[in-house]
């Protein structure tokens, strides 16, 4: 790419919709992937009625830009968005969209597989399971140290 990629991160109250990038002259792909909350059936606390996501903000957003711009220049993008939300999420609504714009559908596709998966590894939000009897935190992974991330 010939100018600077166009990056939106953010952290969004509540969930999130997929949304509009710019105009991205040269680009042939755009690849979206929306993450939702899936309805599921705990076996001692009943059904699921909402995810509370929670973040340590400061480093989830420097994290997120960095993951934005990571994979924009790995993968020669012109845009990225990387939003993902605070706060409770319904099922059947978005907790995380990645969106990317690239001039051929492969690297539109690997950049949007790679976003969602390394933000999954490394940018702290953690998933809180409000269940129809009862609550519990869902597994995750512990963010790379910021000198190997």
């Amino acid at each position: 790419m010939n100018h600077a990629p166009h990056l939106h991160t953010a952290l969004h109250p509540g969930p999130v919709t997929q949304d509009d990038l710019p105009a991205t002259p040269g680009c042939g792909a755009q690849c979206v992937f929306l993450g939702h909350t899936r309805a599921e059936t705990h076996p001692e606390h009943g059904k699921l009625l909402r995810l509370d996501y929670e973040a340590y903000a400061p480093m989830a957003q420097k994290l997120l830009h960095d993951l934005a711009a990571e994979i924009a220049a790995e993968f020669g993008l012109a845009a990225v968005r990387l939003v993902h939300a605070t706060g409770p999420v319904a099922v059947g609504q978005a907790s995380v969209v990645v969106q990317v714009a690239a001039p051929h559908r492969g690297a539109a596709f690997e950049a949007c597989r790679a976003g969602i998966d390394r933000l999954k590894e490394n940018v702290p939000v953690w998933k809180h399971e409000v269940w129809e009897r009862g609550t519990t935190f869902a597994p995750g992974h512990v963010p790379k140290p910021q000198s190997e991330a």
